[in-house]
Parts: C-alpha cells; sequence; structure tokens
C-alpha cells in the first residue's frame, strides 16, 4: 500500500480532564491508496498550532512512499530533518505517523500490534492511577481520594505533592509534601504502591532534601526528581540518595535514552510513545532498557490512542513496570472516540484483539470534534499539572 495521506486532526471540547492538556487531542489521519485509514496521535501541550505544521511537513516527506516500510520511513525523515534530534515537535510529528502506520500494517494483515511485535508476554497490563487528585490540597483530600482508587481496584497511585514550588523548595514545603504523601500512604496502606510525580522541576539540592523526607513513606519511584536535561544534578541526586528514579518522558530519540541508560541515571525509563519516536523507535527503547537491567513504565497522559497503542507496547515487552494511565479521569469524549475499547478493570487494563493499534475510531464524533488549530492561552498554573494543585 502507499501512502495517499497524511492529515493532522485537532480535537477538542469543552468538556475538560483532571489537567489542561486534556482538553486538546491532535490526532493523525493516514489514509493508503486502497482507502484504508490509520490513527496515531501527537502532543499537544502548549505546541498544537507548532505541531500541526510539523505534521504537514512530515506528509510532505512520506507522501507516496510504501506504508510497510516502517523503518525506512522514520529513517527517511531522520534523513530530511536536521534537527529531528533536537525538535520536539519534529518528533512527535513523526512518531504520529508512524504509530498510524503500525496501525495500516496490522489491519493489512489482519493482526493486533502486540502480535506483529511477538505476541503478548501478559494477557492483562497492570497499570497505575493519575490525574485522580484534581483539586486536592490537603492532606485529608488527598487521603479520601486515594482511598476511593483502592477501592476501584488500582494498585499503584501516582501524585505530586509539592504545590506551587519550582527549582527550590523550603522548609514549609518540604512538611506540606510530607504531609500529603504520609496521609496517601496511611490511607492505601503498605500494599498498594504510590509514586512521588517531581514534573521534573527541582535542583539537585532540592530534590536530595524531598528525597530524605519522603523516602520512608516507601514510594515504589521518584519520578523526574530533577530537570530533565540536568545531568549533572541527576549524577549527584543519584550519589546522594537510594531511592528508585524514574524518568523518560522528554525522551525524543533512542540515542538519547541510551545516554540516560549509559550513565546509569534511572531504575525505571518513561518512554513516551507520541514523541520518542513512535512504536518503531520505542521497542527499541525497551530492548535497550533491558540490557541495561532497567523496567519500562510508559508515559501515558495524553489521549486515547496514545492510551490504546501504549498498552499493547506493554503488553508485549518483558521488562514492564507498571502503565501510566489517566483512562478514568479522560474526559469522557477521549474513551468515546474509541467507543471505550480499553477499559482498566481491577488495576489492569483491557488488551484488545482487533487489528492494528487495538481500537476502532469513531468518524462521527470526531468530526464533531474537530477544531482549527490554535495557540492555548498561559495562565499562572502550568499545562503539566494536574489542575487545581497549584497552591
Amino acid at each position: 500500500m502507499k501512502i495517499r495521506e497524511i492529515s493532522p486532526i485537532v480535537l477538542t471540547s469543552k468538556e475538560g480532564g483532571s489537567a489542561t492538556w486534556a482538553s486538546t487531542m491532535i490526532l493523525v489521519r493516514v489514509v493508503t491508496s486502497d482507502g484504508t485509514t490509520g490513527y496515531g496521535e501527537a502532543v499537544p501541550t502548549l505546541r498544537v498550532s507548532q505541531v500541526f505544521r510539523a505534521v504537514e511537513q512530515v506528509a510532505k516527506s512520506l507522501v507516496g512512499k510504501d506504508v510497510e516500510r516502517l523503518e525506512r520511513n522514520y529513517h527517511d525523515w531522520y534523513l530530511q530533518d536536521f534537527y529531528l534530534s533536537r525538535s520536539f515537535e519534529s518528533a512527535t510529528a513523526i512518531s504520529a505517523v508512524d504509530i498510524a502506520l503500525w496501525d495500516l500494517v496490522g489491519k493489512e494483515l489482519g493482526a493486533p500490534l502486540h502480535l506483529l511485535l511477538g505476541g503478548k508476554f501478559r494477557d492483562s497490563v497492570p497499570v497505575y492511577a493519575n490525574g485522580w487528585y484534581r483539586d486536592c490540597i490537603t492532606p485529608e483530600q488527598f487521603a479520601e481520594r486515594a482511598k476511593e482508587l483502592v477501592r476501584k481496584g488500582y494498585k499503584g497511585l501516582k501524585f505530586d505533592p509539592f504545590g506551587r514550588y519550582f527549582d527550590w523548595i523550603d522548609e514549609k514545603g518540604l512538611r506540606e509534601a510530607e504531609e500529603r504523601v504520609k496521609a496517601v500512604r496511611e490511607a492505601v496502606g503498605d500494599e498498594v504502591e504510590i509514586m512521588i510525580e517531581h514534573h521534573g522541576r527541582f535542583n539537585a539540592n532540592s530534590s536530595v532534601e524531598i528525597a530524605r523526607r519522603l523516602g520512608k513513606y516507601n514510594p515504589l519511584f521518584m519520578e523526574e526528581p530533577v530537570h530533565h536535561e540536568d545531568v549533572e544534578g541527576y549524577r549527584k541526586y543519584r550519589r546522594s540518595t537510594n531511592v528508585r528514579i524514574a524518568l523518560g518522558e522528554r525522551l525524543i530519540s533512542l540515542k538519547e535514552a541510551l545516554f540516560y541508560l549509559r550513565e546509569g541515571l534511572m531504575d525505571v525509563i518513561q518512554p513516551d510513545v507520541t514523541n520518542v519516536g513512535g512504536v518503531t523507535v520505542a521497542r527499541k527503547v525497551c530492548a535497550l532498557a533491558e540490557a541495561f537491567g532497567v523496567e519500562v513504565a510508559f508515559h501515558n497522559a495524553f489521549g486515547s490512542v496514545q492510551n490504546a497503542v501504549s498498552v499493547q507496547l506493554a503488553s508485549v515487552i518483558p521488562n514492564l513496570l507498571l502503565l501510566e494511565s489517566f483512562y478514568d479521569w479522560f474526559p469522557s469524549w477521549k474513551r468515546d472516540l474509541i467507543f471505550n475499547e480499553t477499559v482498566v478493570e481491577d488495576g489492569h487494563a483491557k488488551v484488545t484483539g482487533r487489528a492494528g493499534i487495538g481500537v476502532s475510531i469513531n468518524e462521527k464524533l470526531l468530526e464533531e470534534l474537530e477544531a482549527d488549530p490554535k495557540t492555548l492561552e498561559v495562565k499562572e498554573e502550568p499545562v503539566w499539572v494536574v489542575q487545581g494543585t497549584w497552591k
């Protein structure tokens, strides 16, 4: 099959989710010479219009080429874009197209993605909850919401207890964070995993102090405790703490992942299939991590197509730790977009056997939600935090 058309589609609705980014989604539709349609997803954040244009530019390179030549198609864009290794917009655009091409190959062969990647290693994917603590400020609010998760069957949850602190944190902030973490740990007990989200926003000294205060609550990992690009900070954090480190959602290439792995800066890697290079690169990152003895917990925060692909990938790799899941905290239209085909039950995501990425797209809803790409408003509360917690 030949690639006939590559189109970015912005979706939005008045119904938001647990974070600012949740109200927007960027799908990429690839149509073949015989009319078959495949879908991928790109990252919105504050770059909706830029990513939209980046997808259009990728289309100029790949339209007319063979759908099935997945490795070659990625490499052809690598050849064309001199700045791919430094451009998030370019990386997420080619990632979305790559996902759609895998979707098409699966449909052509009548096989789900997990079968194309070697078959299921597990029949269901263990997930941890994120997005659940919207508007939680007090320890009591965090604790009550955490109890609800356990009642729903979740065995793991992640949250950011740091309020509006950025770069540094003082004694007041440390005390507030500890009170929240302590309340959650006491609410869920020792059998439920907790993970501490730092959003990559602290300097090394502050993150080390955080680890010393919160390590006693036995977090499964500390996520992005230091700014992503602060390699020296991560080295200091590694030398100064004994907590497990998770990072990787901002990685945009295989070779960047190799650098952090070789430096020994993580225990858990968190590649995002929508910006690391799609399925083609994500599966290589997982294999590389396996060789380094590092577990995988895919970053999975944006939309239902990303979630579907991440579930498929998570089902096949031997070194999976857990999969992040916002699924139950998506706005309902994101679940409706895929006919709610990847439900979470008892802390596990359903692995579907549908050909391609494992879900079908509600074309009627897609038409209803399509919108022009626009720049987003910038507010005091950053888009990367769960809403109502920047206090």
